[in-house]
Parts: C-alpha cells; sequence; structure tokens
C-alpha cells in the first residue's frame, strides 16, 4: 500500500508509523546516503573536502547551522539542497497550520481535533518540498512576522476574545514546523528581532503577545551571513550566535578547474546559442581567470568578495557577443573570439565593488585592467613568457645570438616595428577576420610551432590571443575604440628595447 493512501490517525498507526524529530530525520538518511556512498549535496562543486564534510558534520550532530561566506559562495544553495535529505512525505493533522505530527500533535486544534475524532481524525501528507521555508532579513522584518501575532480578523470572525489563543495567526517559523527554516544575511536582522530567536533555537518553543502557550517546533535552523554583514550593516548578537550550534566557513573556488565547473554548470546558453556559437577552453579561462584576478586585486574591495555569478554573467555575455556579431554578419556558425570579451566588461563592473583607488580609475578601466591582467596570466600558461625571456638577457646566457634565436616572438613584434599596424573591427566577419590575422609575419608559424594539431579556427584564435598577450606585456601596443581594437608598435619613449639584443622596458 501507497503510504500516502493512509487518510486517516487510525489507519496511520496500523501502519507501524513512528513519529521522529525533522533533525533525527534528516541524520538517518544521510547515514544511509554516506553508507551507500552516494552524493550528498549534488552540483556543490569545489566544497567536496572543505564545506560538504563540516555541514555532514554539523547535521549527523543535529546542529543548528549558520554559514559565513562572502557573496556567490553557495550558501543558500546548500541549505535548499538538505531537502533531499527528508522523507519524501510525512503525514501531518489535516488543517493544522503548524504542520501536527499526528502521533505528536502540539498545537490546540490538533488536540481538539483527536480528541474529536479519533482514530477517524483525517491525515494530511506533504511533500520534502513543502518542508521548506526562506525568509531575507531586512531591516522591517517583525516578530509578528516570523512569530506570530494576534488576528483581530479571526477574532471578529469567530466571535472568541482576545484572551482566546485560538485567535493567535502563526508567523513563518511556526509555520515551518517539521522542516528547514533559512534566514539569509541574519545580520540585517535587528537586534530585538533576533534576541526573539533565543527561545527557539534553545528550548524550542515560542511565546505569542504574552500567552501561556508553549509550541515545542521541530525545525532545523539554517543562517547564512556575509563577514562584510558584521562591520557595514549590523552584527549576529551574542546569546544567538551562541546557539547556533554549527558555524560554517564557505568559500569561492581554489582552483580554475573547479571555476570552470561551476560556470558550466549554471551558464544558461540557449540551444539556438549552442548550435551558432562555439566557445574554446581558452576563452572560458580567461573568463574565469578575471574573477581570480578581481579577488587579488587592489583596487577591489575584498571584504564584499567577488560572487562565482560575474563569470556566469560574462560567460552569457560572451557567447551572446559573438551571436550577436554572427547574426550581423549573416554567418551560421562563428566562435568566442578574444576580441568579443569586450561585450563582458557590463557583466565584471556590476559585480566587483571597489575601494577608493578603484573608484579614482573609474569601473570600466578597472574591468579592461582585469581582462588584460587575466590575458596575461594565461598567456604565459600557453605560449612562453616573456618576461622569462627578459630574465634570461639579464643573467647574460645565452649569448645574444643563441637568445635571438630563441625569442619566438622577434618575428611578430618586428612586423610592428617596420610601422605594420592592425585594426580589427568587433563585428568582422570570421573569414575577413582570419585574413587579417596572417597578414602579421610570424604569427601564424608561432601558433603551429606550439599547437600543431590544432585546426584553421582554433589557430586563427590563438593568433588573435597572441597578439593580446604581447600588448599585455608590453611588446606591442594596444588599443580599443568603440568599434574596433588597434595593435601597432610601441613608439617613442614606451620603445625602450632594441631589435638586436632584445632588451625590454617594463615601464613600456
Amino acid at each position: 500500500m501507497n503510504i500516502t493512501q493512509i487518510k486517516t490517525l487510525g489507519e496511520l498507526k496500523k501502519s507501524g508509523y513512528k513519529y521522529r524529530s525533522i533533525k533525527e530525520e534528516i541524520r538517518q538518511n544521510l547515514i544511509l546516503k554516506l553508507q551507500s556512498g552516494e552524493t550528498t549535496f549534488p552540483g556543490i562543486i569545489g566544497y567536496e573536502d572543505t564545506v560538504v564534510p563540516d555541514v555532514e558534520r554539523a547535521l549527523l550532530s543535529k546542529h543548528n547551522i549558520l554559514f559565513l561566506g562572502l557573496r556567490g559562495q553557495a550558501k543558500t544553495r546548500m541549505a535548499r539542497l538538505m531537502t533531499s535529505l527528508l522523507d519524501e512525505y510525512i503525514p501531518s493533522i489535516a488543517g493544522s497550520d503548524i504542520n501536527d505530527d499526528p502521533m505528536n500533535p502540539i498545537s490546540r486544534f490538533a488536540q481538539e481535533e483527536i480528541a474529536t475524532h479519533g482514530d477517524e481524525t483525517p491525515i494530511h501528507w506533504i511533500h520534502r518540498s513543502e518542508r521548506y521555508g526562506e525568509k531575507l532579513a531586512t531591516p522591517d522584518v517583525s516578530v509578528a512576522d516570523l512569530i506570530g501575532d494576534i488576528d483581530p480578523i479571526k477574532a471578529a470572525t469567530l466571535k472568541l476574545s482576545f484572551a482566546d489563543d485560538r485567535v493567535i495567526h502563526y508567523g513563518i517559523i511556526p509555520r515551518s514546523n517539521r522542516g528547514i527554516f533559512v534566514i539569509n544575511e541574519l545580520p540585517d536582522l535587528q537586534a530585538r528581532i533576533q534576541v526573539a530567536l533565543f527561545n527557539i533555537l534553545e528550548e524550542g518553543d515560542v511565546q505569542i503577545r504574552g500567552f501561556k502557550l508553549r509550541l515545542p517546533l521541530d525545525i532545523l535552523f539554517v543562517f547564512t551571513a556575509n563577514p562584510e554583514d558584521y562591520t557595514n550593516r549590523g552584527s549576529i548578537v551574542t546569546p544567538l550566535k551562541d546557539r547556533i550550534e554549527s558555524q560554517i566557513l564557505t568559500h569561492y573556488p581554489r582552483s580554475l578547474e573547479n571555476a570552470l565547473e561551476i560556470t558550466e554548470q549554471e551558464a544558461v546558453i540557449s540551444k539556438e546559442q549552442e548550435a551558432r556559437v562555439d566557445i574554446s577552453d581558452l576563452v572560458k579561462r580567461l573568463i574565469e581567470q578575471i574573477a581570480f584576478e578581481a579577488r587579488a586585486s587592489e583596487l577591489v574591495d575584498k571584504k564584499s568578495g567577488v560572487s562565482a555569478r560575474l563569470t556566469i554573467s560574462a560567460f552569457e555575455n560572451a557567447v551572446s557577443a559573438a551571436e550577436r556579431r554572427a547574426i550581423i554578419n549573416k554567418e551560421k556558425h562563428t566562435q568566442v573570439w578574444i576580441a568579443d570579451l569586450i561585450g563582458i566588461i557590463p557583466s565584471v563592473t556590476g559585480k566587483v565593488e571597489l575601494v577608493y583607488e578603484g573608484e579614482q580609475e573609474g569601473p570600466y578601466q578597472v574591468a579592461m585592467n582585469l581582462l588584460d591582467k587575466a590575458i596575461r596570466t594565461q598567456f604565459a600558461v600557453y605560449f612562453p613568457n616573456p618576461d622569462q625571456l627578459k630574465k634570461r638577457k639579464n643573467t647574460g646566457k645565452p649569448s645574444q645570438e643563441e637568445q635571438k634565436d630563441d625569442n619566438p616572438y622577434r618575428p611578430i613584434t618586428g612586423w610592428f616595428d617596420k610601422g605594420n599596424n592592425l585594426n580589427i573591427s568587433f563585428n568582422t566577419a570570421d573569414k575577413e577576420k582570419m585574413m587579417q590575422l596572417y597578414q602579421v609575419d610570424g604569427l601564424h608559424a608561432l601558433v603551429k610551432r606550439y599547437f600543431p594539431q590544432v585546426n584553421e579556427e582554433q589557430a586563427a584564435l590563438l593568433m588573435e590571443f597572441v597578439l593580446h598577450g604581447l600588448s599585455a606585456y608590453s611588446l606591442i601596443s594596444k588599443k580599443i575604440f568603440e568599434t574596433k581594437v588597434e595593435f601597432k608598435d610601441l613608439v617613442g619613449s614606451m620603445m625602450n628595447f632594441s631589435e638586436k639584443d632584445f632588451e625590454f622596458d617594463e615601464e613600456a
């Protein structure tokens, strides 16, 4: 018999059902998942050896949890995934506002229903998806919102006095009884409201408007907080923090590979875009590198953090930039070029908080600098680091003639030194762009030297990457205009290296 077919208290008793608290329920279901080797928090990447074990230990200990971490660190997602550890269905007294367990009723309504109907008391089944409550803490949240208050309309309708506890309208917390309740951004909750949570966490009961009412609520509480909140907007009052048994620190992806997985999983790309636009691993890594550079930048406020949403939005924007260009040029297929990354700047400027020096630079310039730094970092992964070539020159080894032969970039920089330049429009069609790139002496040969297996489109992307990389290392000049990017030689005081001895000027 399907358990949800049970409709009365008597039938429930015969089924052998036994009451257990939500924390015990989650604990037992977690144990089963751990024993079977099943993933406890699917879709959470990069926390396998850090946050997830801490959460599992807390749940096994039947603890309420505080996730402490910067924005975009999957704190709320972790809380929402805890519903997968709940039983699929649980029984409740039909009509109960607070999901009373038939075997352990706590509200006056449920107790009276059982006293009146006995084993014929109707039963309602609650799916695990309905056992999750969430509230964003804002300064206007009141005790009545969270816990409850007297409802004068109910009193008038039922013709009851305000002294009767049946006039109480329960708040969101009592209505989350036998479920998971999450309060996001806890420090934003006013101190007096936080105080109202003391009894619920310690004794598990609530008091409303002085009624002699004790409701031993059965709730797993999960709170989230940003460390920045402790100084900028508010704080968690000490007694409340003391009652939250486990505080778990979250973090940003610690490796580029984890960051790539997260963005790939979260970015929303339509099937139409997938069919029309290719995005290479190189471009994906450049996008992720921007976030890593931002988190290390002195111009970005580290207390605010740099959310993973930056790279997700940037990924979507990069694909859309390529799609837009293909539509304009009536191309059926294209790829995301390096120049298309100019289109992700709005995704960066809106998601980084700048310190004073960054504000002086301006959000757009800071975003462009982060993109250049990302290109510079990844360029040294794909091609010889120009700085290493310079260091070899400074040590006096090898000889100048040997060093000249070891400089793979000399034909390219030499082409620009002769007064040549390259102007590539952001809306240039792929074939035309490839023809322009092939004009630069040594560019295709360099790519084929280090990546002999790439096809024509991949080679062209790498050729463009080389130009952006050399400009990031100040070997050639790059200027970005509204409609195009221009590459040319370094002139005047910016070009302080000799073609003969391959000297570089760091200030160039």
